[in-house]
């Protein structure tokens, strides 16, 4: 049995008492649906290769108006369980603060949005359709979780008309920043192989580390751009450089390094893959030495203009903290990225200082804040 007004603390508190690090369901998943049903939601279980993900919709399908909402219940692992103050699966509360994994990323989002649609549809049933997507998916590899969700959407005909994605977007004070974007990010790892030798006679070799830091110091050398109207430049950074060689009067056949690549919407995973590239094969032709690329791409550099979308969650923001927020493509990435191909979407979300770490924690009163933001931008979009 359901009870009005549904409290977002305490069902931020038994989200946390589900151990559901990635890809564990963990009874998190499960939990909604169970809420969501009793609410009057149609909730469909999308799960895919072992992931538990979750579609629940107030109203009909095929709405004109289907305002959405895109979170996750999986977290990261603990770490050193040792290390926390608390029981990382307590949720234990003192001085106003509930400790937890997943308490700021991004459990008490998701159960902030679930209290305020719940509340919303049985208070003032809107005219038209209330979505709720929630994955398990999203601290891992991210294929089979809200990819998987959009897929099925496709599939049945399902479609949200615009998108709350309830991240943490904040970077100390609660309202002071929301997201319009995100920058793309690509991994490059790169492979050089040539001819090992005698470090005393290195005519008699060809040195794959010589190649390497030559082709590294090369995509270092120039700012890949200047930024742009809503990005801050993009970044490129050396992460690792590895070759296995234990001996000092060897010169090795082989070395790694990766690159990562952080990109504004002045380029695509494309564009860049092509500049690699490029690079690698001039850098092999001067040297003799091999160089192979496999690129991996975790997504592309994606804007919502600001408009209708922004300025209605940023008039909630305000209303209820007093803050506009900044409208911001800063930070990582984000399941955002799949999403701003079904539609238009924005995030807003918690404060983020804790997420990831040890004794990862968020303010009582932030929660609560945060249900009332949620409330009120499903108020304004359907009056």
């Amino acid at each position: 049995m359901l009870s009005f007004p549904v409290d977002p603390a305490d069902l931020t508190a038994r989200l946390i008492r589900c151990p559901s690090v990635t890809p564990a369901e963990g009874g998190a998943i499960a939990l909604l649906a169970d809420m969501l049903t009793a609410a009057g939601f149609a909730c469909t279980r999308v799960d895919r290769n072992g992931i538990a993900n979750l579609y629940a919709r107030w109203g009909k399908a095929g709405a004109n108006k289907a305002f959405g909402f895109n979170g996750h219940t999986d977290v990261v692992p603990v770490g050193d369980a040792a290390a926390w103050t608390h029981d990382p699966f307590g949720a234990v509360v003192k001085d106003g603060v509930m400790y937890g994994r997943g308490a700021c990323d991004m459990k008490s989002g998701v159960a902030a949005f679930v209290a305020a649609a719940v509340d919303f549809v049985a208070e003032t049933p809107p005219d038209g359709a209330v979505i709720i997507t929630v994955t398990g998916d999203e601290e891992g590899e991210s294929k089979d979780g809200t990819v998987a969700i959009l897929d099925w959407m496709a599939f049945n005909g399902e479609r949200m008309t615009h998108c709350l994605v309830g991240e943490p977007t904040c970077p100390t004070e609660m309202g002071e920043m929301m997201k319009i974007g995100r920058r793309g990010s690509m991994t490059a790892r790169i492979t050089a192989v040539g001819v090992q030798g005698h470090s005393a006679y290195p005519h008699r070799a060809k040195n794959p580390l010589s190649a390497l830091v030559r082709l590294l110091a090369k995509l270092e050398a120039e700012p890949l751009d200047r930024g742009t109207a809503h990005f801050d430049p993009s970044t490129l950074a050396i992460t690792t450089i590895d070759c296995g060689n234990p001996a000092s009067n060897v010169i090795p056949a082989q070395a790694v390094a990766v690159v990562n690549i952080r990109f504004n919407d002045t380029h695509s995973g494309e564009t860049l893959s092509s500049w690699l590239r490029q690079e690698a094969e001039a850098v092999a032709e001067a040297t003799g030495v091999e160089i192979g690329l496999a690129i991996s791409l975790s997504g592309e550099a994606f804007l919502t203009p600001p408009g209708e979308l922004s300025a209605l969650v940023a008039k909630a923001v305000e209303a209820e903290t007093g803050k506009k927020p900044v409208a911001s493509t800063s930070g990582g990435t984000s399941d955002a990225r799949f999403v701003k191909d079904h539609c238009p979407v924005v995030e807003f979300g918690l404060v983020g200082r804790t997420m990831h770490q040890v004794d990862e924690r968020v303010e009582l009163a932030h929660i609560h804040s945060l249900k009332a933001i949620y409330g009120r931008i499903l108020r304004d979009y359907f009056a």
